[in-house]
């Protein structure tokens, strides 16, 4: 099996520290003094209803969006100064499945790869992982919505990467290809993860911390638990 080269980059304790993060669309505030942390090797679930924050709060994370106020750091680099530390390190499989549709789905993770310096077995590999390899040479826009969403999480780790930045990672995926993607994106590949998920039973159970936002503040915080759970739903009521 071929992999990514490993990294060099020293462990912090923290994977993530977010303090009184704030970031706004125009005049909306889309999160508002945001503050929370998650070990390094631990399992963040963030729950919320629609327009909590919740993607923009990853999206931040994944550098794609700039905080307004307050302080990120991601895997010891602070965020945006050192963004560019940060994006050779995090996986980051957004709602939507971001591939460039006129490509094959073969071709979306050798250009993926190529820009990680990752040779070419690592894609036949995930192609294999996630049941593609019979439909690799076909374009994005001929595979079904659970089909991109399986290259999309293949794409994401295909650089092996320290973080996984995960919103509703299980969206449009049929019960039988959950189980493919657990090798990928679940618990026991040892990284650290933040999982935006509605799915607060699931969710929970992913997890071993969680925060719930609502109008784009912290409303739930801390261990993962039946407890947190009941608060979560009522996020949602």
């Amino acid at each position: 099996m071929s992999s990514p080269p490993s990294s060099t980059h020293e462990t912090p304790s923290n994977a993530v520290e977010v303090e009184n993060l704030t970031r706004r669309y125009g005049d909306r505030v889309a999160l508002d003094d945001v503050s929370f942390s998650v070990p390094t090797g631990q399992t963040l679930a963030v729950f919320g209803p629609n327009g909590a924050g919740k993607s923009t709060l990853l999206k931040v994370l994944a550098t794609l969006l700039r905080p307004h106020e307050g302080v990120v750091r991601v895997l010891g680099s602070e965020l945006p100064g050192e963004a560019w530390k940060v994006r050779g390190r995090v996986g980051y499989l957004g709602h939507e499945p971001a591939l460039y549709r006129s490509l094959t789905a073969r071709e979306n993770l050798r250009f993926a790869a190529r820009l990680h310096g990752v040779d070419d077995d690592r894609v036949e590999e995930l192609l294999d992982a996630v049941g593609l390899t019979r439909r690799g040479n076909d374009r994005i826009d001929e595979l079904s919505r659970g089909m991109r969403q399986r290259i999309a999480a293949a794409r994401a780790v295909i650089h092996d990467p320290p973080l996984l930045l995960l919103d509703e990672p299980w969206s449009a995926i049929d019960p039988g290809a959950i189980g493919l993607l657990e090798p990928l994106l679940g618990r026991g590949t040892g990284r650290t993860r933040i999982l935006v998920t509605h799915d607060v039973a699931r969710g929970i159970a992913e997890a071993d911390v969680v925060i719930g936002l609502l109008a784009g503040r912290v409303h739930v915080a801390g261990p993962a638990s039946s407890a947190a759970a009941v608060e979560a739903e009522a996020l949602f009521a």
